[in-house]
């Protein structure tokens, strides 16, 4: 099932998978089974460019400065904001580093233009204390308080197939790496179950928006799960996309987000950062759309 997904993927991903890979590999910690963005990550991000040429890289200052802007907030909302536009047209100002790193490294060059249409990862590191005076600007403040393990359930329906995203179920590889790279990109740590955990807990793919969140919390628990977010992902022929439906309960109430007709890397950031606009109090993610 993990190769028929792939195809399903935005038409980029598979050409950034290995980079994807990569990145997480140096930008996760792990601990106690948590895939976690470190905290002194919030004010940087990274994005993909063509070349190291100065027009390409202010493009992608604005890209990075966006995402950064979401991670420290906590709040997605900030994405469809018309007063990012001018913030992002100056973002080099607010920029304290940035590297590259070239995607094709140690492979010869095929083409007369050496490297300027070659795809480097620019990662960028902004000001703080400028990113916060922006979020000020913007009504908004930094989310400096410690974010919450999220314990993630995730149904995969495509026709006959019906599985749940496990941490160590090879058909989950995909769906493993998207999640890693949603959390990473909104400042979150999550927590998947085991196939093992599951069987024990009698939890299926076909019931699991069924079971209680305190049920799935429990099964969690020795990974120090603390918020649980459910999630179901049914593939529609017509919209050739996922129909996605999320919740979470969080301090006695369920929050409930829907969406369609996207890719599963896209419901993904879409789950993770429904629930990091709830953590953070900013808004309930299922009424500002």
């Amino acid at each position: 099932m993990a190769a028929l997904l792939e195809t399903m993927r935005n038409p980029i991903a598979a050409f950034g998978l290995v980079a994807v890979r990569a990145l997480l590999a140096v930008a996760l910690i792990c601990c106690g089974g948590a895939m976690a963005a470190a905290d002194d990550s919030l004010y940087r991000a990274q994005t993909v460019v063509t070349g190291q040429g100065e027009p390409n890289r202010i493009i992608g200052f604005g890209a990075c400065l966006e995402d950064v802007l979401i991670k420290v907030s906590g709040q997605p909302a900030l994405g469809s904001d018309p007063r990012l536009v001018a913030y992002k047209s100056k973002a080099k100002e607010f920029v304290s580093s940035f590297d590259y790193h070239d995607q094709y490294a140690g492979k010869p060059h095929h083409d007369e233009q050496g490297t300027r249409d070659r795809p480097y990862d620019l990662t960028v590191a902004f000001d703080d204390k400028k990113v916060d005076g922006i979020l000020a600007r913007l009504g908004l403040k930094p989310w400096r308080s410690q974010r919450p393990v999220l314990g993630v359930f995730v149904e995969m329906q495509h026709g006959p197939k019906d599985i749940i995203v496990t941490s160590d179920g090879p058909q989950s590889d995909l769906q493993r790496d998207a999640l890693a790279a949603a959390a990473t990109r909104r400042g979150m740590r999550f927590v998947l179950p085991d196939a093992a955990a599951l069987t024990a807990a009698k939890v299926s793919a076909a019931e699991l928006m069924k079971v209680s969140p305190a049920k799935l919390a429990s099964i969690l628990a020795p990974q120090r799960g603390e918020a649980t977010l459910v999630g179901r992902l049914v593939w529609d022929d017509k919209d050739l996309g996922w129909v996605t439906q999320w919740q979470l309960a969080w301090h006695g109430r369920d929050y409930k987000w829907r969406l369609r007709g996207v890719t599963f890397d896209e419901a993904f950031r879409r789950g993770i950062g429904g629930a990091a606009q709830v953590l953070s109090g900013n808004s309930d993610p299922g009424r500002s759309r």
